[in-house]
């Protein structure tokens, strides 16, 4: 798809340039000479005057690129205003232009573009992709930049995981990115190890570092986050190389400029005293007195109430109490993530209320029981745990349930499967393909999606098959159990959006 986007887009305004090339040739019909394999690389050589040297890169990588005046200022209002100047440097009556900031490499993929030539983006990393749009950004040539910045926008989720870094320096730099800020956050902050284990996260810079950590919905348990500051932090300073036992008083001093516009966004309260223990009490001093006595009177007093920096937990729509045995917030983020993606709405400000309707050990494990609490309730997110396993088996109907002995169909519906609870990268979604059996609703059973379904004492989940229609509500996941299956609990919850 990038490949196909890429190429139609490209050929589209190569179509236009050439046009625009044969008019101005009219009727001389001229041959491009043959370049140079030195350091010199040519614009239009046969039919223009290449009366201006492009020098590009630092040393020792620098390059020199003889372009057209003409040229130059009919494609980029850069170069027109700079080769207006009275006072431009000469050289050999030839126009010289110093561009530092721009490698050989990028401004070699800009000369073909100047020169009509084909430029191969599907090649190019999301890296090379986005230098290559800050240069024409800079440049002012305005096809090439939207040209990088249409594919950037539309390839920004694939390029924010190989460099977040970059993207999310230049989606804060550079206006006409703007659109793609919340999709990033939003998914740093739906899969935090995309940016906090990336080996240049201690360059990223301290304005977009703040818009992180006052994020609610970060998914990423409070010590760790602690951690990584501490990270970020201690590479701001050189100084700052030996361990913390060793510090002095100026040391202190240091770490607590560079880290004391955040740590108001930590949630100390939410941390454990261990950890605080182990992690935080060495670098105490930099922490305010008050928030120290503050954090000890919550841990020594259990009835007592936190005054300094109360921030709700991180994930805001359950209020720090999702009431859950069998997942935790970080699967409880991945499972909002699928339902804002069904409800269109990633990129915008909504939460999900959980509120927890029927849990079988609790209140039966029936489905009487089950229709009781359940029947009539919108939208539910069912939670189950294979027996003698870390397995989660679940489903999302955005429907009611009832007892009525029939199937509904729809195509917001979704079932999930964790291999292993304890790790959140083993999710899978399979969404419903509409038919008539995504959700079930009869008074013998359970919840009932399509194939998977509850009974009183087991589940079954019917292998997708042809010639079994219920079963093909929901393309199969791979190693998803098939069969009959013992469930050790399950717990329904009722799905509340909240802005």
């Amino acid at each position: 798809m990038l490949n196909k986007f890429i190429t139609k887009v490209l050929k589209k305004l190569q179509k236009k340039r050439k046009i625009r090339k044969t008019n101005r040739n009219d009727k001389t019909d001229k041959t491009e000479e043959s370049r140079g394999t030195d350091k010199i690389d040519k614009f239009y050589e046969s039919e223009t005057s290449n009366d201006v040297i492009i020098c590009v890169g630092e040393e020792p990588n620098v390059n020199e690129f003889h372009a057209d005046s003409k040229t130059l200022r009919r494609e980029s209002k850069y170069f027109k205003k700079v080769l207006s100047d009275k006072n431009i440097e000469k050289r050999d009556e030839k126009y010289v232009i110093k561009k530092s900031n721009i490698t050989p490499q990028v401004f070699n993929s800009i000369n073909k573009y100047i020169r009509s030539e084909d430029v191969n983006m599907t090649d190019k990393s999301g890296t090379e992709i986005l230098n290559i749009f800050i240069a024409s950004n800079d440049l002012k040539l305005k096809s090439l930049t939207k040209l990088t910045k249409d594919i950037l926008i539309k390839n920004h989720q694939q390029f924010l995981r190989s460099d977040p870094i970059e993207v999310l320096h230049a989606a804060y730099s550079y206006k006409t990115l703007s659109e793609i800020q919340i999709s990033c956050l939003e998914t740093i902050c739906y899969k935090p190890e995309i940016l906090f284990n990336s080996s240049k996260f201690i360059n990223l810079s301290a304005s977009i570092l703040e818009i992180i950590l006052k994020r609610d919905d970060l998914a990423l348990d409070e010590i760790e986050i602690w951690d990584n500051l501490i990270k970020w932090g201690l590479a701001q300073e050189k100084n700052l190389d030996k361990n913390v036992s060793e510090w002095q008083q100026e040391e202190f001093t240091i770490f607590e400029r560079i880290l004391h516009k955040f740590i108001p966004f930590i949630r100390f309260y939410d941390i454990s005293s261990e950890d605080y223990y182990d992690k935080i009490e060495p670098y105490d001093e930099i922490i305010p007195k008050e928030l120290q006595d503050d954090i000890l009177k919550f841990h020594m007093l259990s009835e007592y109430k936190p005054t300094i920096n109360t921030h709700i937990p991180r994930y805001p729509g359950n209020n720090g109490n999702l009431n859950n045995q069998l997942i935790n917030r970080k699967h409880l983020i991945i499972i909002e993530n699928w339902i804002k993606w069904k409800d269109n709405t990633i990129g915008k400000k909504y939460f999900y209320n959980f509120k927890l309707l029927y849990r079988a050990s609790r209140d039966g494990n029936t489905s009487l029981a089950f229709h009781a609490k359940c029947d009539n309730k919108e939208a539910t997110i069912v939670i189950a745990k294979i027996t003698n396993s870390e397995q989660i088996v679940g489903g999302y109907n955005p429907l009611q349930w009832d007892s009525k002995n029939n199937y509904k169909p729809t195509k917001d519906s979704f079932i999930f499967y964790f291999k292993n609870r304890k790790d959140i990268n083993s999710a899978k979604i399979s969404r419903s393909n509409g038919y008539i059996n995504s959700i079930g609703g009869f008074a013998a059973n359970g919840p009932v999606f399509g194939g998977l379904a509850c009974f009183s004492n087991a589940w079954e989940n019917i292998c997708p098959d042809e010639t079994v229609g219920m079963s093909n509500s929901y393309p199969r996941i791979d190693d998803m159990p098939i069969g009959i299956f013992k469930i050790e609990d399950y717990e329904v919850f009722q799905v509340v959006k909240k802005s």
